[in-house]
């Protein structure tokens, strides 16, 4: 069985300085048949106009990840984090018991692109928390030099930054004709392109599924997936619990 989103059946919101696609059921756009995949609640495509953003809010019980594509962010919170979030790092916010914060698109002449991704944590409540690094930028020029890099982790190995969840994610990089192969064991796994084409073939279906960016596909307990691109292609991964 296969969980398939793609790019074109997403929630979409203008707001003229902001324009998101939405895979999952967020703020004004509602879909009972979305509401998430495992813990993972959110991934809203968000790109904001120069100038502009997300004025001071308040969250609690969940772990925020922000991916820049392109641009940079500026980050603000309650705790007294206040940084630039440039393209390939990475942000995490564990909310924990309430954090306030704002994100703004610190150029006065370009948009950012960022992906808005929200996992439910394991347990509520407790400090807020803040963490943040480059990964280096996911760039489709030059051939990728590892396939497959763990970015955010339960327990922070590999230098990865670390969530209050039994879950990871993982970016995919591949050049024209590379291969990868994800296997969920007794866990759940989803993918969400960032950009490029691949063809995905599913242990458990008969036939390959073309996919591209904004694309997502979520497999479940004991099967596999396969990932062949079609050009430079970048994805992230989501390893999760049943």
């Amino acid at each position: 069985m296969v969980y398939l989103r793609k790019a074109t059946s997403r929630g979409a919101v203008d707001f003229g300085w902001l324009r998101s696609k939405h895979s999952f059921s967020f703020g004004h756009y509602y879909d009972p048949k979305h509401m998430g995949f495992s813990v993972l609640r959110v991934i809203n495509d968000d790109i904001v106009a120069a100038g502009r953003g997300f004025e001071t809010h308040g969250h609690r019980d969940m772990e925020i990840i922000s991916y820049v594509v392109n641009g940079a962010l500026k980050h603000k919170d309650s705790t007294g984090n206040e940084y630039i979030v440039p393209e390939g790092d990475i942000q995490v916010m564990s909310a924990g018991k309430g954090i306030m914060h704002s994100e703004f698109n610190p150029s006065q002449h370009a948009p950012v692109n960022f992906l808005q991704i929200w996992i439910v944590p394991s347990e509520k409540g407790g400090e807020p928390q803040y963490s943040q690094r480059s990964f280096g930028k996911s760039a489709q020029e030059d051939a990728p030099s590892t396939k497959s890099e763990l970015l955010v982790s339960s327990d922070g190995k590999l230098d990865s930054l670390r969530i209050k969840q039994d879950a990871s994610i993982s970016r995919i990089q591949l050049g024209d004709g590379e291969q990868i192969e994800q296997i969920t064991q007794a866990r759940k796994g989803y993918l969400h392109v960032v950009s490029g084409q691949a063809e995905v073939a599913i242990k458990s279906e008969d036939n390959a599924i073309s996919v591209g960016q904004g694309d997502g596909v979520g497999v479940y307990e004991h099967d596999a997936m396969t990932i062949r691109a079609k050009d430079a292609f970048v994805a992230l991964w989501f390893d999760l619990p049943s």
